[in-house]
């Protein structure tokens, strides 16, 4: 029994280790939903893509929300929804930020 343990224990050590180091290098799947069921199209914008509008359309769903998957690497990201083209924060975000132009912007972290 002594000898299984310190087995069992090396091993779950490695694999955390393992799954730390990973989770810190690669990007992680990060979902963004935005409640605009009257909305036409919403799209995300932020600083992983150049707030660019077409980058990253949102799908509606039927109730009325609009969701979208993406990978995001480790740290800080701001960005918005555009709705019909018009900026909206996003009221589950981690916070509020401000941009480059002192415009407030949502705040999603990855760690």
């Amino acid at each position: 029994m002594n000898h299984s343990n310190p087995d069992s224990h090396a091993n779950h050590h490695n694999h955390n280790h393992e799954d730390h180091y990973s989770a810190k290098k690669l990007p992680q799947m990060v979902s963004f939903v935005c409640a605009a069921p009257a909305a036409r199209q919403v799209t995300l914008v932020g600083d992983f893509n150049d707030w660019h509008p077409e980058s990253f359309p949102m799908k509606r769903h039927t109730d009325g929300t609009w969701l979208l998957q993406i990978p995001l690497g480790h740290g800080d990201h701001h960005y918005q929804f555009l709705v019909d083209g018009k900026p909206v924060l996003d009221p589950r975000a981690l916070g509020v930020a401000r941009d480059e132009s002192d415009q407030k912007v949502s705040l999603v972290q990855v760690v």
